[in-house]
Formats: structure tokens, sequence, C-alpha cells
């Protein structure tokens, strides 16, 4: 089974927890990559600065050039060392992103689901159920 990433529902301004299991960095890399799909911070908008992200996380600035490194070289974050970053412009490179991730979660969902013996038609009448219900 796939190992989807873990996307928190913690808002903007929230405080950052972080826990045990993974590096720090990562951590900040998958809170960043979640604000950045969901529309949080919209494209083309400036990151907030490194030494800004740092006091809002509590980490070493290094901590946060990590984190950033990371998502331009997912192609979610651009601009110039002087300039700051900004997040990208490129909607398309979002939504494949953020469908990506989706489809991961689909499959973790169908896998389980089968595990448990339900058929394909129960899982979609299970989901309409919940949809209309909440």
């Amino acid at each position: 089974m796939n190992n989807p990433e873990k996307l928190s529902s913690a808002g903007k301004d929230s405080k950052w927890c972080f826990t045990s299991d993974r590096p720090i960095y990562l951590q900040i890399v998958e809170e960043l990559k979640r604000r950045i799909l969901i529309g949080q911070y919209m494209p083309g908008e400036r990151l907030p600065s490194v030494r800004d992200l740092a006091v809002e996380c509590a980490v070493n600035p290094n901590t946060i050039l990590r984190a950033v490194s990371e998502l331009e070289a997912l192609g979610l974050v651009t601009g110039q060392r002087t300039a700051g970053k900004s997040i990208t412009d490129d909607t398309a490179r979002i939504e494949s992103l953020r469908a990506e991730i989706a489809r991961t979660y689909l499959d973790d969902f169908i896998s389980h689901m089968t595990a448990l013996g339900y058929t394909h038609e129960q899982m979609i009448a299970m989901l309409e159920r919940k949809n209309n219900n909440g």
C-alpha cells in the first residue's frame, strides 16, 4: 500500500507542531505544500522570508532553506536569491501535484476497503451516503 503524504488541516497562521517520526524540514515541506495546494498561498504570491518562517516555525533558518529548496525542486516555488521566493505561477503544476496526492489517497482507500471485503460498488454507495448525510 502507498503511504500518502500527511497533509494536515492546520491553518495558514496556526502554530507549527512537529513530530519525531520524520525530519522537521520534511514536515515543513509537507505543510507549505499543503498550503499551496489548497490555495492558502496563491500562485505568484511571495512566500514569507526565510527569517520570518524560521521564527514562525521556531527552527533554524537553515532548516527553512532546506525545505524551500525541496519546494523549488518540486516546481512549487521559484525565485531569485535577492528577490525572495514566490509560489509558482504554473497552476497546471499545482493542480497536477494536487491530483497526484488525491490519487494516492484513493489508491490507499480502495486498498484498505478491498482488504475489508468491500466491492467497488459498495465503496461508491458508502461514499455517496457519507456525502449526502455529512
